[in-house]
């Protein structure tokens, strides 16, 4: 039996944006300071994993957090991959402001009207389609017994996730199992993604609430 190969999507790192806005594939949302320190955080947490394979989303907030992955596993280059970028979405540059108060203007309701696709943005089973293609082709770039590594964003990796394991696309967006700088892992054999494990390595730096509870969502 051909052995199998093993896919880590990581969410990246907390990104520097005092006004709120929801950023998606919007040029030059970068890593705050504290994305700077879970990055780091991560290099170490893979220093001595024996990776075989990089690959990134073209944004600039996950180029940022793989890099000190990749300066400790200087013998292999990053591939920059389209598939794993962020999702589409209509609302990309605003910002919603106090409990999503702007989703209740008269003017986005036609972007709302069909949350099971969504309609408001890139649907969930084209993101699903691409993740699966990416992950596959990391698991051959990584090699039968490999392991490799790619950075992406929240949804995408959890509508891979869910894919994988069966599960319906719709889901609560508050309810996200990904948080910042997480690590959903991908097994995969023959081209077959056979489990999907969870890890969040950096839950001691995730931003606190007023309430005093860690935030395990987010944008």
């Amino acid at each position: 039996m051909v052995d199998a190969s093993i896919v880590h999507l990581q969410r990246h790192g907390q990104v520097e944006n005092p006004d709120g806005v929801l950023y998606g594939r919007l040029p030059g949302f970068g890593l705050s300071e504290l994305g700077h320190e879970m990055a780091e955080r991560m290099g170490q947490y893979w220093a001595d994993v024996p990776l075989t394979h990089l690959r990134c989303s073209p944004l600039q907030r996950a180029q940022e957090t793989i890099a000190p992955t990749a300066a400790r596993h200087p013998d292999l280059s990053i591939t920059t991959d389209e598939r794993v970028i962020e999702a589409a979405n209509e609302f990309e540059g605003m910002i919603f402001g106090r409990d999503n108060a702007a989703l209740r203007d008269p003017r986005m309701f036609w972007a709302m009207r069909n949350p099971l696709r969504p309609s408001w943005g890139e649907a969930y089973a084209d993101i699903a389609k691409r993740m699966r293609a990416a992950i596959i082709d990391a698991a051959a770039e990584a090699g039968p017994g490999g392991q490799a590594l790619v950075v992406s964003h929240q949804l995408p990796i959890w509508i891979a996730r869910r894919s994988a394991e069966g599960r319906s696309h719709v889901h609560d967006p508050r309810r996200r199992q990904c948080t910042l700088c997480s690590v959903t892992s991908f097994t995969v054999r023959e081209g077959v993604i056979t489990s999907v494990t969870y890890a969040e390595p950096v839950v001691d730096l995730l931003p606190v609430s007023t309430t005093g509870r860690k935030f395990r969502v987010g944008t």
